[in-house]
């Protein structure tokens, strides 16, 4: 079981209030905000439920360019939740990779909704449960 995952971004600020917005439908808030600072390297922003971390985002000065896209995929519990994100991270400004819907090719009750955040990372929320 994979516990937390901490994902590279090139602006910190755009990139808290990106998803800060985006994942707010589905019940994930700053959980710690760590500003650049001589020991850490790197400024670090966590996002969680239920005050669990899950998904941390950092920028470290001089850190290579461009960065390489990751695939992110959040676990829901009703696909109404797919569609609340995809409408908030749309909203946010993120770009549309998959709009919400059925993939049965990967499963059949695979329910899925991809937008890319503004550093180009796929970021999905998905609903594995058959409605």
């Amino acid at each position: 079981m994979i516990d937390h995952i901490n994902v590279r971004v090139s602006d910190i600020v755009r990139s808290k209030a990106w998803y800060s917005t985006a994942l707010a439908p589905l019940g994930y808030v700053v959980t710690y905000d760590f500003p650049f600072s001589e020991k850490r390297k790197t400024a670090t922003v966590g996002f969680g439920i239920g005050g669990r971390t899950e998904l941390w985002i950092s920028q470290a000065p001089g850190q290579p360019d461009p960065i390489a896209p990751v695939h992110i995929a959040l676990g829901v519990t009703k696909r109404a939740l797919v569609h609340d994100f995809h409408a908030a991270a749309l909203a946010a400004g993120g770009r549309d990779n998959g709009s919400p819907g059925l993939r049965p090719h990967y499963t059949p009750t695979y329910y899925g909704g991809f937008v890319l955040d503004p550093d180009g990372h796929n970021v999905e929320a998905v609903c594995r449960e058959a409605e």
